[in-house]
C-alpha cells in the first residue's frame, strides 16, 4: 500500500510531491500511527493525482460475505438529551449493525467459535436458542449466511417485527408464556434439544464466545474511538456479555473507568429484588445470567419502563438517532450519572444496543400506528387511494 502511495506521488508534480511529501512529515511528527498517516496520505495523494488529471485507481474493499459487515460501529455526542448533563454523553451506536443490533456480534462469535470446535457443521445440526428477539435475529442472519436451519424460542410479548424478520432469514419460531419471560424459553429450547437430533443450543446465557466477542471488537472500538478518554461505560443488562467483555477490556486499560450496569426498576435482579414483568426488551432477563461477571461492576443502576420508552422517543426527535427501548434506559442512567458534581467535564459512553425500527409495534411507537389508522378510517372516500386490485384488498391492520 505504501509502495502504491510512492508510486502516486513519484507520477505528481514536483510541487504538489513535495507538499505531501512535508504533509507527511507533520503527521509523524504530531504523533499519528504509521497507519493513520499512510492512511491520510493516500487519501491526499488521491485527491492531488486526481485535480491534475492522474489516473488514479479507487481503494477496492469487497467483503467475502454478509458476516464480514459486523462491528465497527460509530461513537457519537448527545448533545440536546445531554443537557442536565455536567459529562460528555458519547453513544456507542450498534443499531449500525448489520442486522441493527450489538447481538450481531454475539451471533457470529458463538456460531464461529462452536463451528471450529467441531461441534456444529453446516447442512447438518439444527440450532436452537432462546432469545427474547435481538440475538435471534443475529443468529437467523448468521445462519442463513451459513447454512444452517435454526429454531428460536420466544416470549410471546416480543414486537411484531422481530418475529416478521426472524421468519425472512428462514427462522422458525417457537412462542412461550410472556408472563414468563426468559425462562419460560429457555425451558422450552431445552425441551426441543431433548427431542431433536443432531440439535445444538448456543446459550448465550453461558457461552464465553458472547463476553469473547466484546473483549476483543467492542471494547477495544471504544477506547480506540474516544481516544482512551473515557471515565464511565453504561450498558443494560442483558446476557450481561456486553458490560463484561468491553469492562474487562477498559479495566485493563485504565483500572479507573466505572462500569455501571442498568436494568428495570421493575424487574432489578441485579439490585437484589425479585424479578417482575416490564417492557424494556432486550434486558431484565429475571435472573443473574451465568456470562455475567458482577464482581466488575461499579454500580447498579434501575430505570423504569416509563423512563426508558420516553427517553428513546426524545433520541429520535432530539438527537436523530432512532433506538430501541434498552437504549432509552442506558442514556437515562447516563445523565443520572453526568448530573453528579463530581463527574463535571468526564466522558460517559453508553451503548445503544438497537435499532428503533424494529419497535414500531411496542409501547414505544405503537401510539403512532393508532392514530394514523384512526386518521386512514376518518378520511374522506375521495382522498382515500385506489390505483389497483391488490391495495383494495389488502387494509393496514390496527396494532
Amino acid at each position: 500500500m505504501e509502495r502504491h502511495c510512492t508510486q502516486i506521488l513519484n507520477s505528481l508534480p514536483t510541487a504538489h510531491r513535495s507538499d505531501a511529501y512535508s504533509w507527511k512529515g507533520i503527521s509523524r511528527r504530531s504523533g499519528v500511527s504509521d497507519c493513520q498517516t499512510r492512511r491520510t496520505h493516500r487519501t491526499r495523494c488521491s485527491n492531488s493525482a486526481e485535480g491534475n488529471g492522474a489516473s488514479v485507481p479507487p481503494r477496492t474493499r469487497i467483503f467475502e460475505d454478509a458476516t464480514k459487515l459486523v462491528g465497527n460501529t460509530p461513537l457519537v455526542y448527545l448533545n440536546k438529551v445531554a443537557s442536565p448533563s455536567l459529562a460528555k454523553i458519547v453513544a456507542k451506536v450498534e443499531g449500525m449493525e448489520p442486522c441493527r443490533s450489538v447481538k450481531d456480534r454475539i451471533a457470529l462469535s458463538m456460531i464461529t467459535r462452536a463451528e471450529k470446535e467441531g461441534t456444529i457443521k453446516p447442512g447438518k445440526t439444527i440450532l436452537v436458542e432462546p432469545t427474547s428477539g435481538n440475538t435471534g435475529v443475529g443468529l437467523a442472519y448468521v445462519a442463513a449466511a451459513r447454512g444452517y436451519k435454526l429454531i428460536l424460542t420466544m416470549p410471546s410479548t416480543m414486537s411484531a417485527e422481530r418475529r416478521v424478520l426472524l421468519k425472512a432469514f428462514g427462522a422458525q419460531i417457537v412462542l412461550t408464556d410472556g408472563s414468563k419471560g426468559m425462562r419460560g424459553s429457555i425451558q422450552k429450547a431445552e425441551q426441543i434439544i431433548k427431542s431433536t437430533e443432531d440439535a445444538h443450543m448456543l446459550q448465550q446465557f453461558e457461552n464465553p464466545a458472547n463476553v469473547q466477542v466484546h473483549y476483543e471488537t467492542t471494547g477495544p472500538e471504544i477506547w480506540a474511538g474516544a481516544g482512551g478518554k473515557i471515565d464511565f461505560l453504561i450498558a443494560g443488562v442483558g446476557t450481561g456479555g456486553t458490560i463484561t467483555g468491553c469492562g474487562k477490556y477498559l479495566k485493563e486499560q485504565n483500572p479507573d473507568v466505572q462500569l455501571i450496569a442498568v436494568e428495570p426498576a421493575e424487574c432489578a435482579v441485579l439490585s437484589g429484588e425479585k424479578p417482575g414483568f416490564h417492557q424494556i426488551e432486550g434486558i431484565g432477563a429475571g435472573f443473574i445470567p451465568k456470562v455475567l461477571d458482577v464482581d466488575l461492576l461499579d454500580e447498579v443502576m434501575k430505570v423504569s419502563t416509563k423512563e426508558a420508552v420516553e427517553m428513546a422517543r426524545r433520541l429520535a426527535l432530539e438527537e436523530g438517532l432512532l433506538s430501541g427501548i434498552s437504549s432509552g434506559a442506558a442514556v437515562q442512567a447516563a445523565i443520572r450519572i453526568g448530573m453528579r458534581p463530581e463527574n463535571k467535564g468526564k466522558t460517559i459512553v453508553a451503548i445503544l444496543p438497537s435499532f428503533g425500527e424494529r419497535y414500531l409495534s411496542t409501547v414505544l411507537f405503537n401510539k403512532l400506528w393508532r392514530k394514523d389508522a384512526d386518521f386512514e378510517e376518518k378520511m374522506p372516500p375521495t382522498w382515500r387511494q385506489t390505483s389497483g386490485f391488490e391495495q383494495q384488498e389488502s387494509k393496514e391492520p390496527k396494532l
